[in-house]
């Protein structure tokens, strides 16, 4: 059975491993099944819900973009846009804004937790970026998205939004309900620093992550850095429950090798850790150090990278620009 699977990327510069494990190499495998459509969106709007610098948002975009391509999406066979291009997703998130219940939005856990204390200074635009998220997955009629535990709320949403339009406006299946693809395994990557906190690029330490573009020599450096504890390597799974850092770094190379946390265990259990960050440095140069450099190299070229974005707009202007002339039709716009 085909599936239309819709997934987006914050062009917040400097994507990392965490971003690699937990998204785009999921979305490199989505995309060579023949059996697949998906659309790719670098989601700009989603990005100003903070601050951003103008210059450097532009050139994020594009990055995100070679990032994309670097790590084996295709172009051709995948659709890959830049959200604010799409003038739809913008009319959908405000008229599914007025579909959508206060009380839903007040259950969002992720605006809680990034709008902290300060949560009167958050903009509105945090607060109601879910809102916008429905409106990216509903306008393609996507049936599956790619989701991590994180954002699974944020999809209950939409499909919490497409159930009520179609109740709403006795329109029986014409929002799709979508469903998560959830990636069980190594979807949350964790600092290299901190084997309790995820890996980010808002950390202060540039040793906590490893970047997309960090080439072989800075690899090697930050994972001969890693944190890790005094003990050999275990034998079994539970003996990892209080032992964050070798977790994080076997299921590292458990994920690279697409292979499962017990074998990599049983492969290495009762060996010191010099021993493994070896192995690990080797696997990650393995696939990452070709990434970086095609993402550099991509970045020298900004007109393909603008081709692709072209393209790319062409194809999810015609698909979401006809949604939405659905939708206000049905409401009652001319």
């Amino acid at each position: 059975m085909s599936k239309k699977i819709f997934s987006g990327v914050q062009p917040t510069g400097n994507l990392h491993l965490g971003n690699y494990l937990g998204a785009i190499k999921n979305f490199v495998e989505l995309g060579n099944d023949q059996n697949n459509h998906c659309i790719y969106c670098v989601v700009d709007l989603h990005a100003i819900t903070v601050k951003q610098d103008p210059k450097l948002l532009t050139e994020n975009i594009r990055e995100t973009v070679a990032t994309f391509v670097a790590s084996g999406i295709d172009p051709e066979k995948n659709i890959i846009f830049n959200q604010s291009r799409v003038s739809a997703h913008a009319e959908a998130a405000w008229i599914f804004s007025c579909v959508a219940r206060m009380g839903w939005l007040n259950r969002m856990t992720q605006f809680k937790e990034k709008a902290g204390k300060d949560k009167e200074k958050a903009s509105v635009g945090l607060y109601s970026y879910p809102v916008l998220m429905a409106a990216d997955i509903l306008l393609y009629d996507a049936t599956h998205v790619p989701v991590g535990e994180d954002q699974k709320q944020h999809l209950e949403l939409s499909r919490d939004i497409a159930q009520k339009f179609n109740n709403d406006f006795e329109q029986e299946n014409f929002l799709k309900i979508p469903e998560p693809l959830i990636q069980k395994e190594f979807s949350r990557i964790m600092s290299l620093r901190d084997g309790k906190k995820k890996m980010s690029k808002s950390e202060v330490s540039d040793l906590s992550r490893i970047n997309l573009t960090d080439n072989k020599d800075v690899i090697i450096s930050k994972i001969k850095k890693a944190k890790t504890d005094p003990m050999p390597l275990p034998a079994e799974i539970k003996d990892l429950e209080k032992r964050p850092e070798a977790k994080n770094l076997l299921s590292i190379y458990s994920s690279l090798n697409d292979t499962t946390l017990e074998k990599t265990i049983s492969q290495f259990s009762g060996k010191n850790f010099s021993e493994f960050k070896d192995s690990l440095i080797q696997v990650l140069v393995d696939k990452l150090d070709p990434i970086s450099r095609e993402i550099n190299k991509l970045m020298s070229n900004q007109n393909y990278l603008d081709k692709i974005l072209d393209l790319g707009f062409e194809k999810a202007n015609n698909i979401a620009s006809e949604k939405v002339k659905k939708i206000k039709q049905i409401i009652g716009f001319n």
